[in-house]
């Protein structure tokens, strides 16, 4: 989740891009969502908020205590990955509260990826997948253009077990990279989701045996790499910019095998990475590790 200031102009100041110190209270470990959501803090002035989250079947989630957050947190914009619905869950959030519901469902597989984003705020356009013949056919990609910046909410493809779709997902990478350059010559990006990548060793708990599992090879993190660093300006991933030594603070997946959320073996692989004209305009980056129990992320 991360807080936006509206406009450049509010934005300017010494430490709009300071580092930041992480909270030394002990890590959660609940398996279920809270039921209190006051330590949910009010949005900076002036600011959007804007929220990414794998919800791992959105139907799934909403029985578990998805909404319950969602009406807690009240963000601006929230963008969600792998919702498994095969068509717009036309019910499931008021119009009055999100005026604006894009939905991106697989063709190919029923129950299968999917995204969608809610917001209030009313895009200039919105556009869907990346225009790649082979890509854009699982529903990974939705994009919003607002007034001073592009918000492309996605959901990565894994490499699979074994590696199978490592290929399929170098490929992803080098297209989307293009994508974002695209849209950047017209105005600047956030590029937010599940990108299923652990970028460096310190997003992951257990590097060392880990090297050739889908999320941390070589090949998915010089991708990762190369993305950063493409395109006219450079990309920044923003919480590791403000957050330079967070360790299980920034775990964003907890895998339910072995008790993972519990023992804190977990994995970053949700991001907002933004064009480096805009970080001066992120306020924040919250990983809501509280927020657990209603996915696996």
């Amino acid at each position: 989740m991360t807080a936006c200031k509206r406009s450049a102009e509010e934005a300017v100041g010494p430490d709009s891009t300071a580092k930041k110190p992480m909270t030394a209270a002990p890590l959660p470990t609940n398996k279920t969502m809270p039921t209190n959501y006051d330590f949910i803090a009010a949005k900076p002035e002036g600011c959007y908020k804007l929220v990414s989250y794998n919800v791992n079947s959105l139907q799934a989630a909403c029985k578990k205590g998805f909404k319950e957050y969602l009406n807690a947190e009240d963000p601006d914009v929230i963008c969600l990955q792998e919702t498994k619905a095969n068509q717009p869950m036309a019910f499931l959030v008021s119009k009055k509260q999100y005026p604006f519901q894009y939905w991106h469902c697989s063709k190919t597989k029923k129950g299968y990826a999917g995204t969608a984003v809610f917001s209030k705020i009313k895009p200039v356009s919105v556009s869907y997948g990346l225009g790649t013949s082979g890509l854009d056919t699982e529903g990974r990609v939705i994009s919003l253009e607002f007034g001073s910046f592009h918000f492309v909410a996605c959901y990565v493809p894994n490499a699979g077990e074994k590696l199978v779709r490592l290929a399929r997902r170098m490929e992803w990478d080098v297209s989307m990279s293009e994508y974002l350059t695209g849209l950047e010559a017209t105005k600047p990006v956030i590029y937010a989701g599940d990108l299923n990548v652990a970028h460096h060793e310190i997003d992951l708990a257990r590097p060392d045996t880990n090297k050739r599992s889908a999320g941390f090879t070589i090949e998915e993190r010089d991708g990762f790499t190369a993305l950063l660093s493409g395109g006219k300006h450079p990309r920044i991933d923003a919480f590791r910019k403000l957050y330079p030594d967070a360790l299980a603070e920034g775990y964003t997946y907890f895998g339910y095998r072995a008790n993972c959320r519990e023992k804190n073996v977990g994995w970053r692989l949700d991001y907002f990475v933004v064009s480096q004209p805009l970080m001066q305009r992120v306020t924040d980056v919250i990983v809501r590790n509280k927020c657990y129990g209603a996915s696996d992320h």
